[in-house]
């Protein structure tokens, strides 16, 4: 059964009627805020989040009280910060943040506010995926329920400090989960990375700043603040080091496709197996993603590998947003990989050479191995476009990201790649 101290997520998660303030409120709502506030200085909050080692949820698993520390504060910062949650959930297969924010809106505000406190911010921004038409809704109705009860607004709780909170709605681009090319379209400019240094924790939104977090990041925070650092820690169950909860998903061909909280290092196994129920009547697994389409395919031998950064990282992918796609049996690895890549081509910025140009280039290759019209040596070209579009020769991970399910599958899958090499007709050589 689902509590507070075991799923604390998603206990409150209600997708058919969220809780209303008052509902809210009876279920613990708003108790880290006053706690917050009332007993805890902003450096406590930081403190307790980074003893509980919550690591980041949007991907990278960077740890968030670290983030936090790197943004100057006392009476030379400047009074003038911003907290932005990261939304924009446009990763392929993963839909995690979606379930928060429409099932329990009223627990993002709750941690936007509470992490504002900590850090001091005077405004935060949902910057929110446009398509997530039910989550704005809900997300506005709570804030508008939040200030009027004196949660948001000046003289908060009577602390004398003032927070406003604001849902941004994205244009619909990918890149906007970068969190600088994120800031870029919400100043109203083009969704372009920018260079770093600085960070956006020195110099971010309109140049103040600004800790950009996921949404499963911030909602841990309140739940931290009320129970503490070893509780969160004890969470995973001794699975993982990483501490907490995670929410896990499976898409594809599985019987039972969803996403669920489990402590941190469930395996992918009882996840497909267990919670999934298994690939659908008539299908084996062929392979699976781990976190995304921009992470690099693992195989049925991996399934009982723990799902926590560093577990995956060693056997050669990214735990990324902990959301798995299913591959089965009856599916042409080098359609998948088109398909993919056709979306990350689609979805780049073109601020930069290799990934404006390469990932276009990548795609028509793809496109000719898929209709059987591939040449001799096309592999060996995408190859080459796995090195060149790679970690550190881009302005962004994007083009880095889109390379990993493609340098994976023809790793593993080499010989489908082959058989779609067209075979040059006799008649003609005669």
């Amino acid at each position: 059964m689902m509590s507070a101290d075991t799923h604390p997520l998603t206990y409150r998660v209600n997708l058919a009627q969220p809780l209303d303030l008052k509902g809210y409120e009876a279920q613990e709502g708003y108790a880290a805020l006053r706690k917050a506030l009332k007993e805890m200085q902003p450096g406590d909050v930081t403190k307790v989040v980074k003893d509980a080692n919550l690591r980041g949820r949007g991907g990278a698993g960077f740890p968030t009280g670290v983030k936090w520390g790197l943004v100057p504060m006392g009476a030379d910062a400047p009074k003038q910060k911003y907290l932005v949650c990261n939304a924009d959930e446009m990763e392929p297969g993963t839909f995690k943040d979606r379930l928060l924010m429409e099932g329990a809106p009223h627990q993002m505000v709750e941690a936007m506010i509470v992490a504002a406190w900590a850090l001091q911010a005077s405004r935060g921004y949902i910057f929110l995926r446009g398509e997530y038409v039910v989550a704005a809704e809900r997300l506005n109705r709570a804030i508008a329920e939040a200030k009027a009860a004196g949660y948001l607004g000046a003289d908060i709780l009577g602390t004398g400090w003032s927070y406003e909170l604001f849902v941004h709605t994205g244009a619909g681009r990918y890149i906007c989960g970068e969190e600088t090319a994120l800031l870029n379209s919400l100043e109203g400019r083009r969704a372009n990375p920018r260079a770093k240094p600085p960070f956006p924790q020195i110099a971010g939104l309109w140049g103040k700043p600004t800790v950009v977090n996921n949404v499963e990041t911030l909602c841990n925070v309140p739940h931290i603040v009320l129970r503490g650092g070893t509780w969160f820690q004890g969470l995973s169950q001794g699975k993982s080091k990483d501490a907490g909860t995670k929410l896990y998903g499976v898409s594809g061909r599985a019987r039972r496709t969803g996403c669920w909280e489990l402590p941190f290092g469930t395996s992918a196994r009882e996840l497909l197996e267990v919670h999934a129920g298994g690939m659908k009547d008539g299908l084996k697994l062929k392979c699976w993603l781990p976190g995304g389409a921009s992470t690099d395919f693992l195989m049925p031998e991996h399934l009982d590998l723990a799902m926590d950064f560093d577990t995956i990282a060693k056997a050669g992918s990214r735990m990324g947003t902990g959301l798995i796609t299913v591959v089965d049996d009856k599916q042409n690895i080098v359609s998948v990989v088109r398909n993919l890549e056709e979306f990350f081509a689609r979805e780049s910025c073109g601020w930069c050479t290799p990934c404006r140009d390469g990932l276009p280039w990548t795609e028509k290759v793809l496109a000719a191995l898929e209709q059987g019209q591939g040449r001799p040596g096309d592999l060996e070209v995408l190859e080459q476009l796995t090195r060149f579009l790679g970690p550190g020769k881009t302005f962004c991970a994007h083009a880095p990201g889109a390379m990993e399910p493609l340098q994976s599958a023809l790793k593993y899958f080499r010989a489908e790649f082959e058989a779609c090499i067209a075979k040059p007709d006799a008649r003609v050589a005669a």
